[in-house]
């Protein structure tokens, strides 16, 4: 994936797109960050999602911290940026197929209260790991706990 990404850089420098360029290049420097960070040459497919999805989830971050600053022309920059990154990710699972997941966990661990949360999100998480947002699994979880 990472050889990928590098032609895509290569791609979009020659097109002169600065923003994509810009974007790739911060992924790429992420990327070797986190190569140096487990002192080995090459990150696994899972390691490079990782990356990415914590890249994403910046994005989104700031996304939220320049709209409520009233910067919109920075918020849509990261925008642009985040949809870029979510190419690279595997493709989100609905809301409906999440629930649909969340209630299996459920009643494979039999939880019924929100004091169960922990049990649910540990049957759950690996199931979606990379296909969907945490924040919405959670919120899910606890919603279908206190109804």
């Amino acid at each position: 994936m990472k050889e990928e990404i590098q032609k895509q850089l290569k791609e979009a420098m020659l097109q002169k797109d600065e923003l994509k360029t810009g974007t790739l290049r911060m992924l790429l420097a992420a990327l070797i960050n986190k190569e140096k960070e487990k002192s080995q040459h090459e990150l696994s497919e899972e390691e490079i999602q990782q990356v990415i999805s914590t890249e994403v989830k910046k994005r989104k971050e700031a996304t939220e911290a320049f709209e409520k600053g009233g910067r919109p022309e920075m918020a849509e920059k990261e925008r642009k940026e985040m949809k870029i990154l979510q190419k690279y990710l595997p493709e989100q699972l609905s809301e409906e197929e999440v629930r649909k997941l969340v209630k299996e966990a459920m009643e494979q661990t039999g939880a019924t209260t929100p004091q169960d949360m922990g049990k649910v999100m540990a049957a759950v998480m690996p199931k979606l790991k990379g296909k969907a947002d945490g924040v919405l699994v959670s919120s899910i979880v606890r919603e279908l706990l206190t109804n």
